[in-house]
C-alpha cells in the first residue's frame, strides 16, 4: 500500500499542498481528481521524489519510500517526455534497459505492450511522426514496459479517443488485477467513476473527499429518492411534505426526509407493485461540484 501522510508544500509564500493524506491500496485503481492547479501534479511529483515536501511522509507497505523503492514505480508525467526522433520500439527497449532489463526481455515486453495498446504497426516510426493520441499511448507504454510494481500516471487519458480510452483502461485494470497499486489523475470524471475502486478529490491543495466509489456516493446522498411502481405514480404529487423533482408515468424522483420517503413507499405498496425504491446516489460529477465549493 502507498500511503501519503500529512504532506505540505509551499512555493514561496503560497501553500500549494495543505496536510494531504490518502492511501492507494494494492490491486486497486485510485482516481485522483481536481481542477487545474488543485495540487494533483505536485502531489504525484512528491510521491516520485521529483519534488521534496516541506513536511509529511510517503510510505510504501509500511516503510518510508526510498530512492531505491521509487525505482519500482512506473510514472507517466502529464508533459510529453519521450525522445521525439527515436523510434517507438527502440525507445521502449532503451527505457526498459535503463531499469535493468536484459535486451531480449525488454524487446519482448515492448512488443507485448505495443500489441496490447494497438500501437504495434507504429513500432518503427519516430515518436514525432505519431498522432497526439498515439504519442500518449507510447508514453503509457513507457511507464509500463519495465513491469513496475506501482503505477503513478498523470492524465493518462488526455488526447485519447473513446476506443483508445477503453484499450488503456483494460491495460490498467490488468495491472491492478496483478496487485499493482494504480494512482492516476484525470479530468474525465465519467471514466474515473466507471473505472476506479477508490476516488480522491483535491481542491486548493487540500483533500476534500476520499474513499471507495460507493462510500462517497452514499456519504453525499441527499434527500432525493427514486420510486418505480407498476402503474401511474402521479399521486405522489399530492402527498404532504413531498417535492417531486422528476416525473415520468410510473417513475418519480422526489425530495423528502426519511419519514416522508417511508410514507411514500408505504402508500405505493398499498396501491400496487413497487419495482424500485431507493435513495438517489449522486454521480461523481455532482459529488465533485459539491465538495469543492
Amino acid at each position: 500500500m502507498l500511503t501519503i501522510s500529512n504532506v505540505t508544500k509551499h512555493y514561496g509564500e503560497r501553500r500549494v499542498l495543505d496536510d494531504v493524506s490518502f492511501e492507494v491500496g494494492r490491486g486497486r485503481l485510485t482516481g485522483f481528481v481536481g481542477g487545474n492547479g488543485a495540487g494533483k501534479t505536485t502531489t504525484m511529483r512528491i510521491i516520485l521524489g521529483v519534488l521534496a515536501a516541506d513536511s509529511g511522509s510517503i510510505d510504501l507497505d509500511g516503510s518510508p519510500l526510498t530512492r531505491e523503492g521509487r525505482r519500482r514505480f512506473g510514472y507517466m508525467p502529464e508533459e510529453r517526455g519521450l525522445y521525439p526522433k527515436m523510434k517507438v520500439h527502440e525507445q521502449l527497449v532503451y527505457l526498459a534497459r535503463l531499469r535493468g532489463m536484459r535486451s531480449a526481455v525488454a524487446a519482448e515486453k515492448a512488443d507485448e505492450l505495443l500489441e496490447r495498446l494497438e500501437l504495434h504497426e507504429r513500432r518503427d516510426e519516430p515518436i514525432e511522426k505519431l498522432s497526439l493520441g498515439n504519442q500518449q499511448r507510447a508514453q503509457i507504454a513507457a511507464a509500463l514496459v519495465h513491469e513496475p510494481e506501482e503505477l503513478v500516471l498523470d492524465e493518462p487519458f488526455s488526447g485519447l479517443d473513446p476506443m483508445a480510452v477503453e484499450t488503456v483502461l483494460g491495460v490498467l485494470s490488468e495491472r491492478a488485477a496483478r496487485g499493482v497499486p494504480v494512482l492516476f489523475s484525470s479530468h474525465q470524471l465519467d471514466v474515473v467513476e466507471r473505472l476506479c475502486d477508490d476516488i480522491v478529490v483535491i481542491a486548493d491543495g487540500a483533500i476534500r473527499a476520499a474513499g471507495t466509489r460507493e462510500a462517497l456516493r452514499e456519504a453525499n446522498s441527499g434527500s432525493q429518492w427514486e420510486l418505480q411502481v407498476g402503474d401511474d405514480a402521479a399521486w405522489v404529487r399530492s402527498m404532504p411534505d413531498i417535492e417531486v423533482v422528476e416525473f415520468d408515468g410510473s417513475y418519480v424522483l422526489f425530495e423528502a426526509d426519511a419519514r416522508g420517503a417511508q410514507s411514500v413507499v408505504q402508500q405505493a405498496a398499498q396501491r400496487g407493485e413497487v419495482h424500485r425504491f431507493a435513495p438517489r446516489r449522486p454521480t461523481l460529477t455532482e459529488i465533485f461540484r459539491e465538495v469543492v465549493q
